[in-house]
């Protein structure tokens, strides 16, 4: 074992070896490795401890653990993505594997793409035996774990639950002070949860592992599952808009989803497996599917309480790397989409004081946005809007005063318009959609709020 070196061409096997919650800490360990190589543990801290659980709810934990552990398991399998893959002390169904492989394969897409791999029809996990019994309820209470990113999204799903009175627990994961601010911002009971993954990861990358995107909420949802049925509650609730379901369409290979994870597909896949596997009366969902992200702007724009707390520039959030000296570094794909889908909502002053400068009016920002129209380039990895979102605010903004002498607005009026043709207008595109999975008592109180 000691002289065990990572070689990403010589792995063979990627092992799930075991998983293990201690209820009287809260922590759970989830421990994967390649062939006969070392141990690689990552650790998830769930406050609250210690936790009383009887037979049924910690069955249901044990389901939510096994779950999480084989989920997780992508940041590891994606350094060498060798194509046996071995679970060591349980045992899935066919239906577990099935979502596993839809996970892994769908998630993996823009890591695949980028590093130039086929990993579709490869990953196959291991079934074993007959479906699992149906799961049984285990008397949650009502109440939502409501995920907080430190984004415009998340604060317009926590401030509608606040509307409809229903109770939640602001929840993060990880260490990021920026989120801890918004979470205290609400004034709401919070909830972090420690995440650690294994160093040896690290040390793999710089030895040649593949490295890329992996379907991070997918891992964060499964997080949020196990945290849920540990305190008892009912409701895993996400800010994912409807948008989130469209790729990026690439000539030559297809579509590429970036936020796949945040998708429709995914969201029902998980929500049934949690449904059927682990807990009956677990519900997780979305409370934005309904919604456009151009939708979503103009309901985070009808209040300005989180104006100097928000941001959703991703580089606040990297693992590793500088991070922007302000809250938003405004040269990435989300600091330019967060601009536009906010500007046709908001004054221009109001923008401006958010970002600390004027996007629109800076021409070396031209081709970020132009990726964002989806015009000469496709729509950037990043969880971003519609093309058509980002053309129709681009176009109204081109026909306001305050706007339209700004350098990219004009351009995009004299040179882009005419070579799209017709752009769709932003009110069709604030209309609610009936596609999405949030429960019918929540979204009763919630239709007339998101409406208006």
């Amino acid at each position: 074992m000691t002289d065990w070196r990572f070689s990403r061409d010589s792995i063979r096997s990627f092992r799930f070896v075991r998983c293990d919650f201690d209820a009287g800490t809260g922590v759970a360990r989830l421990v994967y490795a390649f062939d006969d190589g070392p141990e690689l543990i990552e650790t998830i801290t769930i406050p609250g401890a210690p936790f009383a659980l009887d037979a049924p709810r910690a069955r249901a934990v044990e389901q939510a653990l096994r779950l999480l552990h084989l989920i997780a398991g992508v940041s590891y399998y994606k350094a060498a993505v060798p194509r046996d893959i071995r679970i060591e002390g349980y045992a899935v169904d066919a239906a577990t594997a099935a979502l596993l492989t839809e996970v892994y394969e769908n998630g993996l897409g823009e890591f695949a793409y980028r590093n130039g791999l086929r990993l579709r029809g490869t990953i196959r996990f291991p079934a074993i035996g007959d479906a699992a019994n149906p799961a049984a309820p285990v008397g949650l209470r009502e109440h939502a774990l409501t995920a907080i990113g430190g984004g415009k999204d998340s604060l317009v799903s926590i401030e509608a639950l606040r509307s409809a009175g229903i109770e939640q627990t602001v929840t993060w994961i990880g260490g990021s002070q920026l989120i801890q601010a918004c979470a205290e911002r609400t004034g709401l009971p919070t909830l972090n949860i420690g995440r650690q993954l294994a160093p040896q990861l690290f040390e793999y990358n710089r030895s040649g592992a593949w490295n890329g995107h992996i379907p991070v909420t997918a891992v964060n949802s499964a997080i949020l599952a196990l945290a849920a049925l540990l305190h008892g509650v009912d409701q895993v609730v996400f800010s994912n808009e409807r948008s989130a379901s469209y790729g990026s369409m690439i000539e030559g290979t297809g579509e590429v989803n970036h936020q796949w994870s945040k998708g429709w597909a995914f969201e029902q896949a998980f929500a049934s497996h949690l449904r059927s596997h682990v807990a009956s009366d677990l519900r997780y969902y979305s409370l934005l599917r309904p919604l456009s992200e151009l939708a979503v702007a103009r309901q985070f724009a009808k209040s300005d309480r989180y104006d100097q707390h928000f941001s959703s520039c991703n580089r606040n959030f990297h693992i590793l790397g500088e991070r922007p000296a302000q809250r938003w570094c405004g040269i990435c794909p989300k600091c330019h989409f967060v601009f536009l889908a906010l500007a046709p909502f908001m004054s221009k002053p109001r923008l401006v004081g958010i970002f600390g400068r004027n996007l629109l009016d800076d021409p070396a920002q031209t081709p970020g946005f132009d990726a964002l129209l989806e015009y000469r380039d496709h729509k950037p990895f990043e969880c971003v809007g519609e093309g058509q979102e980002s053309r129709a605010a681009m176009a109204t903004l081109a026909q306001r005063p305050e706007w339209r002498e700004d350098a990219i607005v004009e351009r995009f009026a004299r040179e882009v318009l005419p070579q799209l043709g017709e752009v769709p207008s932003i009110p069709p595109l604030l209309v609610l959609s009936d596609e999405h999975g949030i429960p019918d008592p929540v979204w009763s109180r919630l239709h007339a709020h998101f409406a208006a």
